[in-house]
C-alpha cells in the first residue's frame, strides 16, 4: 500500500470538512447530486474526448499504481548484485552466469542478461535496452497526462457547473431562502471542480511522473551494470559506476555496510 496517497486523501477531507465546520458552512451542502454529475461525469466526457480508447483503459491501473507500493528492486541491493555478478564472469566467464538468469525477476533485467550472455555487441544491447527504457517512459507520460488534463478540465467544469446553477436559481426567485438554497448549491460545484483538479488529478500526475522517474533509474543502473559486466570490470568498478545512482547518505550506509561485512570476513 502506497502510504503517503492515502495520508494525503484523508488530510484533504479533514481540511474540506473542518475549513467548511470553521467557516459556518453546512456539511449538507456537500450532498449536491447535480454538481457530482456535472463535475465526475463532465470530466470523464472531456477526458474521453481528449485520449484515444487504448489509453483510456488504462485508468484503473493507473489508479493501482497510485494506491499500491511499487515493488522495486532497491538500489544498493541492485549494487550488490551486480558485484556479485562480476565477481563471477571475472573468475568463471560470462556463460557462468546463465545459471543466475531464471533466478532474475525483474523481466528487463532477464532480457539484458540474456543478451549479454548469447554474446551480443554492446553497442546493441544498449540500444535495445535503452529503446526499451524510451517506450516505458512514453507509456508513463501518457498516463501521467491523463490526470494532469483532468486536473485542467475539472476546476472550469466548476465554473460551468455554477453558472448553470444560477441559471436555475435566477428562474424563481419567489423565495429568498430556495433562492439562497439553490446559490449556495451552485458553488458547490465550483468546489467540487477545484477540490477534485487540485488536490486529487494534478497531485496523483505528479506523483505518476515520480514514481516513472524512480523505475526509469532502477533499468538505467541495470543497463550500466550489464554493459559493465560485458566489459569485464572489476567489482570495485563496478560498484564506483553505479554508486552515482545513489545519494550521499545511500552511499555512506552502503560503504558502513561493506566495511562491516570486511570485518566480519576478517
Amino acid at each position: 500500500m502506497e502510504i503517503s496517497t492515502i495520508i494525503g486523501i484523508v488530510l484533504s477531507l479533514i481540511a474540506v470538512l473542518w475549513g467548511m465546520v470553521l467557516k459556518g458552512a453546512p456539511l449538507y451542502s456537500l450532498l449536491a447530486p447535480a454538481a457530482y454529475v456535472i463535475i465526475l461525469l463532465g470530466t470523464a466526457a472531456s477526458l474521453f474526448m481528449a485520449f484515444p480508447m487504448n489509453e483510456m483503459k488504462k485508468i484503473p491501473k493507473l489508479f493501482k499504481i497510485v494506491f499500491v507500493s511499487q515493488k522495486l528492486i532497491k538500489k544498493n541491493d541492485l549494487i550488490t548484485m551486480f558485484m556479485e555478478w562480476a565477481s563471477i564472469t571475472r573468475r568463471e566467464g560470462l556463460l557462468a552466469l546463465e545459471s543466475k538468469v531464471d533466478e532474475i525477476e525483474d523481466a528487463f533485467l532477464r532480457n539484458g542478461m540474456r543478451m549479454i550472455i548469447d554474446g551480443n555487441d554492446q553497442e546493441f544491447v544498449r540500444d535495445v535496452l535503452m529503446e526499451d527504457i524510451h517506450a516505458t517512459e512514453d507509456r508513463h507520460k501518457a498516463g501521467a497526462l491523463i490526470f494532469s488534463q483532468a486536473g485542467m478540465y475539472a476546476p472550469t467544469l466548476g465554473v460551468l457547473g455554477a453558472v448553470i446553477g444560477l441559471i436555475a436559481a435566477m428562474a424563481d426567485m419567489g423565495e429568498m431562502e430556495k433562492l439562497a438554497h439553490a446559490i449556495g448549491g451552485a458553488f458547490m460545484a465550483t468546489v467540487l471542480g477545484i477540490f477534485t483538479g487540485y488536490v486529487l488529478w494534478h497531485p496523483i500526475a505528479t506523483k505518476l511522473k515520480r514514481l516513472s522517474k524512480r523505475e526509469i533509474e532502477i533499468r538505467l543502473m541495470m543497463v550500466e551494470g550489464l554493459l559493465s559486466i560485458q566489459s569485464g570490470v572489476s567489482t570495485i568498478a563496478i560498484n564506483q559506476k553505479l554508486s552515482v545512482f545513489l545519494t550521499p547518505s545511500e552511499r555512506t550506509k552502503m560503504n558502513e555496510k561493506e566495511a562491516g561485512s570486511g570485518e566480519q570476513k576478517d
